[in-house]
């Protein structure tokens, strides 16, 4: 698991870093005082977990918090902190643990074994095995960032290749079980990792864009409420 951390009393920063540190199955990629820092380094999409003091000059961990559940980002979030106020908000944003000043060592490693099992459990594993006439093409599920049908071919659209196929979307539904994936339109599948935005595009649908990807899909109103609902 690759994790951050930001707090702007060093004092506070060192104890985390040093806790972390001492874990096993666990890579810390940035350590720093500054929340604009952090801020850079979530955009990336570079860590799986994010440990933050939630009151801090300029952005506050409750912010960075924020940022990562509106725009569906895949990382978890442990507050560490000495403020009690914002734990009702905290959790509405579904950070994974709320632990106050001053703290135990043992406390923190409980929390991050048990972000450790979640991540392991939510992971999309597996592997497509798309027909290609002759052929059968091989392909991670993790890559998938959306699936349209038009006409009588499906796109499969991933971080690196389109691949094309004369399976229905409910062929391949089928074979998508993982909660990661919607049927966010009758013509798309969507990975739900990869999404940006959600533009208007008509009353009752919306055009969905994805992070480093040019093409887009569509999804109803009806998704875009149900995923406001389950998963943001």
């Amino acid at each position: 698991m690759k994790v951050g951390l930001v707090d702007d009393r060093l004092i506070d920063l060192d104890k985390l870093r040093a806790i972390v540190k001492s874990m096993e199955g666990v890579d810390i990629i940035f350590s720093t005082t500054s929340a604009e820092e952090a801020y850079a380094e979530i955009k990336k999409e570079t860590i799986d977990l994010l440990i933050a003091d939630i009151e801090m000059p300029g952005l506050s961990g409750y912010e960075l918090a924020d940022i990562i559940h509106s725009h569906a980002l895949n990382i978890a979030v442990i507050f560490v902190t000495a403020t009690s106020g914002y734990a009702v908000h905290a959790f509405e944003l579904s950070v994974h643990d709320y632990i106050m000043k001053p703290y135990r060592k043992e406390r923190l490693v409980q929390s991050i074994e048990r972000a450790l099992e979640k991540a392991k459990s939510m992971e999309i594993t597996g592997r497509l095995y798309i027909k290609q006439k002759s052929e059968i093409h091989i392909i991670h599920k993790k890559d998938i960032v959306f699936i349209e049908r038009s006409g009588r071919s499906t796109s499969i659209f991933t971080k690196k290749e389109i691949i094309k196929t004369y399976q229905t979307l409910n062929e391949l539904e089928g074979e998508l079980r993982e909660r990661d994936f919607i049927r966010s339109h009758r013509s798309f599948i969507i990975n739900i990792h990869f999404v940006k935005n959600f533009a208007l595009y008509a009353k009752n649908s919306y055009i969905v864009t994805f992070e480093g990807m040019e093409e887009r899909a569509m999804i109803t109103k009806e998704k875009v409420e149900f995923l406001q609902s389950n998963y943001f």
